[in-house]
């Protein structure tokens, strides 16, 4: 029953928010009754905090298998970025922004373990990118690595990017973009532009 908890929660967090979604409406959506809730977690921080861990564990999950069958390095970050757009339902009510509101402590250890993860991850996907002449040789992996992360979660930030005038499918294909192009190499390129080409065409 817990773990249909956290998905059932997970669904509606994603689709309605952190804030507008009350125990009342989970325990509704699986007819079961609130005390049933409660017989797993304490209260609803308790069940936000084991919901985002749930949910950056199965995207970890998800990025690892996407790492270790990628073609290159280039359509790697293409490929993560999509597989992250689908499963957050590109973040239509701003859910990481919600959580940095009202549950700052949760969403700064969330980010943390974002970090952790994703530096490690690009740093590897660098690396290659660099080892098969794709990115140049002179770039800093590891400051590049961290650049990334800071961009990806930079334009994030509604009072910077408000989502009435860029959507976020549109602010991560354009910064991926932007990331690449100012990394890759003349081959890197060629290979970013057919890969871009081939997907303006689907």
């Amino acid at each position: 029953m817990k773990e249909k908890i956290i998905n059932k929660s997970a669904e509606l967090f994603l689709n309605l928010g952190f804030k507008s979604v009350t125990m009342d409406d989970i325990a509704n959506e699986l007819a079961i009754s609130k005390k049933t809730i409660y017989q797993h977690f304490t209260n609803k921080t308790k069940l936000v905090e084991e919901t985002t861990s749930q949910m950056f564990e199965n995207i970890c999950a998800g990025i690892d298998c996407i790492c270790n069958t990628s073609q290159n390095p280039i359509e790697e970050l293409y490929e993560v970025k999509m597989f992250v757009m689908t499963f957050l339902k590109n973040e239509k009510t701003s859910p990481q922004f919600q959580l940095k509101k009202y549950y700052p402590q949760i969403f700064e250890n969330l980010r943390l373990k974002q970090f952790e993860k994703m530096y490690i991850s690009v740093k590897e996907s660098m690396q290659k990118g660099v080892d098969t002449g794709l990115f140049r040789k002179n770039i800093d992996v590891d400051f590049i690595s961290r650049m990334y992360f800071n961009g990806m979660s930079g334009i994030k930030d509604e009072n910077i990017f408000p989502s009435n005038i860029f959507t976020m499918e549109y602010l991560m294909e354009s910064y991926l973009e932007y990331h690449l192009r100012a990394i890759c190499t003349d081959k890197g390129l060629q290979t970013l532009n057919k890969f871009i080409n081939k997907t303006n065409l689907k």
